[in-house]
């Protein structure tokens, strides 16, 4: 495996990236004086023509296996923050480096996981028919509802975006319980840090929070973490909200986690698969709140995905360790064609 600890010259570039003409300009520069070969993603033949020389590819989409072949090519970037579709065993056998753009949205995804236990929590859904049905009266049972504030905000998964919905549950007035699986210090936003590096189990998060928000990357460690076990151990008024990628919750095992009430609702912007099939109970429960995996853009996320590649082009070069970089434990074997992440 390599991470980028050996010094590389780069001679030549191919880029597949969507980005307007000044942006492409910023990455050229940065790649000076290598070649920098930009093509449209479906220009098929020109990028196979230049993966016969390029060190450096940087991709709008995942890799595959023509990179893989590609006889001079030493680092990948695909300009996305989930990699799951590039974590190949065959990538770390190639001895590519392969990296993405984990963190450019994380602002908006942690605001977005805020948006399900806000709607949640105030019961937008009601509220939403009612004032569509012109109804001035309070949601039954409304009165037994409680606001985030005093509640504890579980997280699983404390890369990018982990870090901004502790912020944000901080500043709801929220106990943060965290589960991350490198050994770290706690940060001042968390109150209690899990790590399953060091032997910490996930349980006291699920037994504790009253919110749980998944922002883990989906691999083999990852796959299906959410099953019956896990939310019979939740709390009954809990909710559960995936920002993570669909599989990382068994989707049966949800269905019936929501109907017999072991759980009180959930928030998806991811599912497995995607799209959610129409006739999947999950869109007609009156407790879930579904996003078709989209959130609102930040106004500098291209910029910030441009900062975090010329980045890694100065520490490729002086051979350092690479920021977003794949590893082994990110291998997801569980992957069908057909789906879709």
């Amino acid at each position: 495996m390599k991470t980028g600890a050996e010094a590389h010259e780069i001679q030549s570039v191919l880029s597949t990236l969507l980005y307007y003409p000044e942006e492409i300009e910023q990455l050229r520069q940065a790649f000076s004086p290598a070649e920098f070969i930009h093509v449209h993603p479906r220009e098929t033949e020109a990028i196979q023509a230049a993966l016969e020389h390029v060190d450096v590819a940087v991709l709008q989409t995942d890799l595959d296996d023509r990179f893989l072949n590609a006889p001079n090519l030493k680092w990948v970037h695909c300009d996305h923050s989930g990699l799951t579709r590039s974590a190949r065993a065959e990538v770390f056998e190639r001895g590519l480096i392969v990296t993405g753009s984990a963190g450019r949205s994380a602002p908006a995804l942690a605001q977005h996981g805020f948006y399900f236990a806000l709607a949640l929590t105030f019961d937008a859904k009601q509220h939403f028919e009612q004032q569509a049905a012109h109804l001035w009266r309070p949601v039954p049972g409304y009165e037994n509802r409680r606001a985030l504030w005093g509640k504890t905000l579980g997280i699983v998964g404390f890369g990018h975006t982990g870090q901004a919905m502790a912020k944000l549950g901080k500043a709801f007035g929220m106990r943060v319980i965290a589960y991350r699986r490198s050994a770290s210090e706690t940060p001042a936003d968390v109150d209690l840090m899990l790590s399953s590096d060091v032997g910490d189990s996930l349980q006291p998060l699920i037994e504790q929070a009253d919110v749980i928000m998944l922002a883990a990357p989906l691999n083999d460690e990852t796959h299906h973490l959410f099953s019956t076990r896990e939310f019979t151990q939740m709390k009954n008024d809990a909710f559960i909200i995936n920002m993570a990628r669909g599989a990382v919750i068994d989707q049966d095992a949800l269905i019936v986690a929501l109907r017999t009430g072991q759980i009180a609702g959930a928030g998806l912007d991811v599912t497995d698969p995607e799209p959610l099939p129409e006739d999947s109970p999950l869109w007609d429960m009156g407790n879930v709140v579904i996003t078709p995996h989209v959130t609102p853009k930040l106004p500098d996320r291209t910029q910030r995905s441009i900062d975090m590649i010329v980045e890694n082009i100065g520490r490729f070069r002086r051979g350092e360790s690479m920021l977003n970089a794949l590893t082994p434990r990110d291998v997801y074997t569980s992957l069908q064609p057909s789906a879709h992440i």
